[in-house]
């Protein structure tokens, strides 16, 4: 019903049911392929790689989720992307040309907030911004880094250090940090992971509006469910490797799962969404039963 391609050994996209003509309309694109990634694949063990074969684009402005058991390989794609990482196989291009290293092209925000300590969000912040454009003059600089800091609704706290917010204030200024490079993909591992829930849900909106209002380019790594079907377009479903029959089969992407909901959706109304609890039952069932984790 909602997905877009296939398992690895199949080259065409298939649909697993017949679709909605707002289904077919959001499957059918055939996409810009701002990013692409093109036979990925990582192997620690020559003989048993971690994942092989990964291939996936993504649009210019679309946001991305992939979810997986631990070990499938979902922050080593991550830090190829970033540029942090090599794989052993294939290649990954963004806006035409291969990553082949660091890039403030590319924003990348980590579950912890790696915030210097001795500098306040304003330093952090203003930071990252010499670094893209040392340049900058003093007036302009300000006010570049206090238009980030108020979008994450953290001005109240802009001349305060790490050792004086709380964990989710942290994660703010990270994003803020992100987003104030203007970089052409932002790239978020598990960043609400170690926050409560309502920290948690206060800043999956900020972030929601904010990607809006930017129309960023977004690739996101996540365990919740839930979280995914908020934010996402579309979730990318990855298997763990796994000894069956007395052969290895490496992990791997085995589902593209296209978002029905509208991307209008707000947290406190997609539990009343319709398609909702079947779109999240196919991802919970994927990964129960059909991921094959360690």
């Amino acid at each position: 019903m909602w997905s877009e391609t296939r398992t690895r050994a199949e080259s065409a996209p298939v649909a697993t049911a017949t679709p909605s003509p707002k289904e077919s309309s959001m499957s059918a694109n055939p996409g810009t392929g701002f990013l692409r990634v093109e036979q990925l694949g990582k192997a620690y063990h020559a003989d048993r790689p971690v994942f092989a074969d990964v291939s996936f684009q993504i649009d210019r402005g679309e946001f991305v989720c992939i979810i997986g058991h631990s070990g499938c390989g979902k922050t080593t794609i991550l830090n190829v992307l970033a540029g942090l990482d090599s794989a052993s196989t294939g290649h990954a291009f963004m806006d035409g040309r291969e990553i082949a290293g660091p890039s403030l092209e590319r924003g990348v925000v980590f579950q912890g907030h790696a915030l210097m300590p001795w500098l306040t969000v304003r330093q952090n912040i203003a930071f990252a911004v010499q670094s893209r454009w040392p340049d900058m003059d003093r007036a302009a600089l300000k006010a570049h880094v206090e238009k980030f800091v108020g979008m994450v609704g953290l001005s109240n706290a802009i001349d305060k250090k790490p050792s004086q917010l709380s964990g989710g204030m942290k994660q703010r200024v990270g994003i803020a940090r992100a987003f104030s490079i203007q970089p052409k993909m932002l790239l978020l591992d598990e960043p609400f992971g170690a926050l409560d829930a309502l920290t948690r849900g206060t800043i999956q909106d900020e972030l929601m509006g904010i990607v809006r209002e930017t129309q960023q380019t977004v690739f996101m790594i996540t365990h919740d469910v839930d979280e995914a079907i908020l934010l996402a377009d579309r979730i990318l479903l990855m298997t763990n490797g796994a000894d069956a029959g007395g052969t290895y089969k490496p992990g791997g992407l085995a589902e593209v799962v296209v978002n029905p909901l509208p991307r209008s959706r707000t947290r406190a109304q997609l539990h009343h969404l319709d398609g909702y609890y079947d779109l999240r039952n196919h991802i919970v069932d994927f990964l129960v039963t059909r991921a094959k984790a360690h």
